[in-house]
């Protein structure tokens, strides 16, 4: 099982939505930052977004696994990569996820 890089490419706000459907008040994430970069290992990192965490760990756990591609082969060019984001509607924090060539250590051995 190989570690994973999480990058955070960007971090958006739809105002429209937020204005119609948010809290009065509601601003864009403020636990994510553009260029923060993760490691998962066997778990959620430590400081990363349980919401986001729940939202992108498949696709963690498959490329922790040896996926290359997922779909048809029609979405991400470079294998061993996903470009996804949280499910937050308002505020979208978009994520570069990474298969690296670090094992990952069992607690069992």
């Amino acid at each position: 099982m190989k570690k994973v890089k999480i990058t955070v490419l960007r971090s958006t706000f739809n105002e429209d939505l937020a204005r119609d459907y948010g809290i009065p008040g509601l601003k864009p994430c403020n636990m994510m930052k553009e260029g923060q970069v993760f490691y998962a290992e066997l778990g959620k990192p430590e400081g990363f977004c349980d919401g986001a965490w729940r939202t992108i760990h498949p696709y963690v756990f498959a490329l922790a696994n040896g996926a290359k591609q997922f779909y048809f082969n029609d979405w991400v060019r470079q294998p061993g990569v996903a470009i996804t984001c949280c499910n937050d509607g308002l505020r979208p924090v978009f994520f570069k996820l990474e298969a690296t060539d670090e094992e990952v250590k069992s607690p069992f051995i």
